[in-house]
């Protein structure tokens, strides 16, 4: 008997986002509990599809079902389903790289069609999230691993409203501390030792940025994502998306 994840709690919040369900036009789907399992169990072990155990039905089916379901975003609202309202009194950035398995290389278009890029790691993704001020995932994006991390913050945090972001030096940037400026937020940004005036931050607020650490840790136990086997980023997005809808109701 496999290990499953859902708990009731988690499956309550899930079902009603679910494709096929009895009251859905078209063919309902046999048992889309199972199902989700079925790609927890992949995400959680990283293992091929061809390999999914024969209890969860056929590897092929649930892998065709598995890119409807992303072409269709349920994934995106099973993560916001299971999400709490965000505590954003402070919001914090950060991003973690992964190494990309060769076979998540092989998307039409190359590599290059795909936030994937060549660092010193070899082949390799980035994930830069924003959290809440505890360490919930609010929303994330994906970059080739070689590209700055401040390149994807103003779209993670267009039309979000926080209190003071948290970052490390990593996003000492003269842009983002304006940004923050014109919007009344105050920036808790680690500085560089570059810089010729150094902000004034406080030391205490800085070290929560430890709860985002601990998010990128709870993501990494998914094996799939700590190294990256899906070719495309809608599909590794998926698997995140799954990921930290369990990590949000436990």
């Amino acid at each position: 008997m496999e290990r499953f994840v859902l708990t009731d709690a988690q499956w309550a919040k899930m079902e009603p986002h679910c494709l096929g369900k009895p009251t859905d036009p078209g063919r309902s789907g046999s048992d889309n509990r199972l199902f989700i399992e079925a790609v927890l169990w992949i995400v959680r072990t990283g293992s091929p599809w061809r390999d999914l155990p024969s209890l969860f039905g056929n590897w092929n089916t649930v892998f065709k079902r598995y890119r409807d379901w992303v072409k269709a975003d349920v994934f995106v609202r099973l993560f916001e389903a299971c999400s709490h309202e965000p505590d954003m009194e402070y919001a914090m950035v950060d991003a973690t790289i992964v190494k990309v398995h060769r076979h998540g290389q092989g998307a039409k278009g190359g590599p290059q069609s795909q936030a994937i890029g060549r660092s010193k790691g070899g082949m390799t993704t980035k994930i830069l999230a924003l959290t809440d001020a505890l360490g919930n995932l609010v929303r994330f994006v994906l970059l080739p691993g070689q590209r700055f991390d401040t390149v994807g913050v103003p779209p993670l945090i267009d039309g979000v409203c926080f209190g003071g972001l948290i970052a490390d030096k990593a996003f000492d940037s003269n842009s983002i501390i304006l940004e923050l400026t014109e919007r009344g937020s105050k920036a808790v940004i680690a500085q560089h030792p570059r810089r010729a005036s150094p902000l004034q931050i406080d030391d205490d607020l800085y070290k929560w940025r430890h709860l985002i650490e601990n998010f990128f840790g709870k993501l990494k136990e998914f094996k799939r994502i700590a190294m990256r086997a899906d070719k495309t980023d809608q599909s590794f997005e998926a698997a995140i998306h799954l990921a930290a809808a369990v990590i949000h109701s436990r």
